[in-house]
């Protein structure tokens, strides 16, 4: 068995031998944690029968746990600083491929087709750069990949977002949107100690894993996002004031927009944080004429 990188001293050690200095602009915080690492690989179910897809392996902290138990790692890294520190770090496993580009410009179902053709399984696994942390979410919930899930780490703020029901301050659009394509489940929060450099603020592992089918039956999912997304426009305003000032032409369409509430029985005062995804669904459906113009 390798020595681990990552501890404290390993990780300093690797640094220093390559001169790296982190990027601020790349949320660049490597784990120097083995323990958490491992309980990562553990929550994602990670087997012999496993393909993992990891972005933005750092110096191969997580690779590293993920190829000892995956069948391949396939990882994305758009630092062409940290090419040669993996090439060295992970010699050691011939069960690994690094891909130097932007994972949100990655064809994804291409790589997963060329990568992946024998492997029953297909996870994400990876602890994201806090910037881009919903972007890359959902390009791989709408793009709707062949995978199992996701267990990644996030600024833990975000994750409770995620996670969150309705009724509660953190419950939102991209709520909504993460829990129409998968169930979600914060598995632990992590410490900004174990990370070198710390950030400032604590992080959180999030399992998200893949629905067979929407929780609800929307009739188009455009639209559908489209007001979930005017519902919470401004948290503070009423449904309906959300809904007119944020639906294409709702202002000329209020009689429309309150007789649809009337129809699906929501109370146009009541705020979009306290509608669950069934009343979003129902009132989405019951607003289709008025999008039926903008669809083609």
């Amino acid at each position: 068995m390798h020595k681990d990188i990552a501890t404290p001293g390993r990780t300093k050690e690797i640094l220093a031998r390559y001169g790296f200095s982190f990027k601020k602009s790349l949320g660049q915080n490597f784990l120097i944690d083995t323990n958490i690492l491992r309980k990562i690989v553990d929550a994602a179910g990670i087997s012999g029968d496993t393909g993992a897809i990891e972005i933005g392996p750092g110096i191969g902290a997580l690779t590293e746990q993920l190829a000892r138990r995956a069948k391949k790692v396939v990882a994305f890294e758009i630092d062409s600083r940290l090419l040669p520190i993996l090439a060295d770090t992970l010699s050691a496993y011939d069960n690994v491929r690094i891909i130097h580009q932007d994972v949100l410009k990655a064809d994804l179902h291409a790589v997963i087709a060329e990568e992946f053709a024998e492997v029953s399984d297909r996870m994400v696994v990876a602890n994201l750069p806090y910037y881009v942390t919903t972007p890359i979410i959902m390009k791989l919930l709408t793009e709707r990949l062949p995978i199992r899930g996701m267990v990644v780490m996030m600024q833990k703020e975000v994750a409770d977002r995620l996670a969150a029901k309705p009724g509660t301050k953190d419950y939102g659009s991209l709520t909504i949107a993460v829990q129409y394509y998968t169930e979600a489940e914060v598995v632990m929060t992590v410490p900004r100690t174990v990370f070198m450099p710390q950030p400032n603020v604590d992080s959180a592992v999030i399992r998200l894993t893949k629905r067979s089918h929407p929780p609800v039956a929307v009739e188009d999912e455009e639209v559908f996002f489209q007001v979930v997304r005017a519902s919470f426009a401004q948290r503070r305003k009423t449904l309906l004031n959300n809904l007119l000032n944020n639906l294409p032409d709702g202002k000329e369409k209020k009689e429309q927009i309150e007789r649809a509430l009337d129809a699906v029985g929501i109370d146009p005062r009541r705020r979009g944080e306290t509608l669950d995804m069934a009343e979003f669904a129902s009132l989405s459906n019951a607003l289709m004429p008025l999008f039926r113009v903008y669809i083609n």
